[in-house]
């Protein structure tokens, strides 16, 4: 197998721990996510939201199990080059809405980590949030 298939293997790897890890597994996150990693979006009211991941996991650890059980998740995308890569994640029904995630990865200290997520709500209403 070649470095960039081994590099895609391990990414969607790394992905996949996201997705378990974001309906209550905050343990997941943190191997997932670098610490200093960042979260940018904002869900249906405008109002953009820059958040240390740190804040992420805070609010998964609050709401266990928010993805529910209609939750879907699907790898759009993956793309790397050399230590440096994306993938976009389509979510459906976290949190009451629907999302598409772009993370911004890299490999550092020989392992893959999102070192950014940028969401956009595409869909849905989270609980007690009109969303427009």
């Amino acid at each position: 197998m070649s470095q960039y298939q081994e590099d895609l293997v391990e990414v969607r790897a790394l992905i996949e721990l996201y997705v378990d890890g974001a309906n209550g597994d905050s343990e997941k996150l943190r191997r997932a996510f670098h610490p200093d990693a960042t979260m940018t979006g904002h869900i249906g009211d405008g109002e953009d939201r820059f958040t240390p991941i740190s804040g992420f996991m805070s609010m998964v650890d609050a709401n266990p199990g928010a993805a529910g059980p209609n939750y879907q998740a699907s790898i759009r995308s993956i793309d790397v080059t050399g230590d440096a890569g994306i993938a976009v994640l389509v979510e459906f029904d976290f949190f009451g809405c629907d999302f598409v995630d772009y993370f911004t990865l890299a490999r550092l200290d020989g392992r893959w980590q999102i070192i950014n997520k940028t969401y956009a709500c595409t869909g849905g209403q989270p609980p007690g949030r009109g969303v427009s």
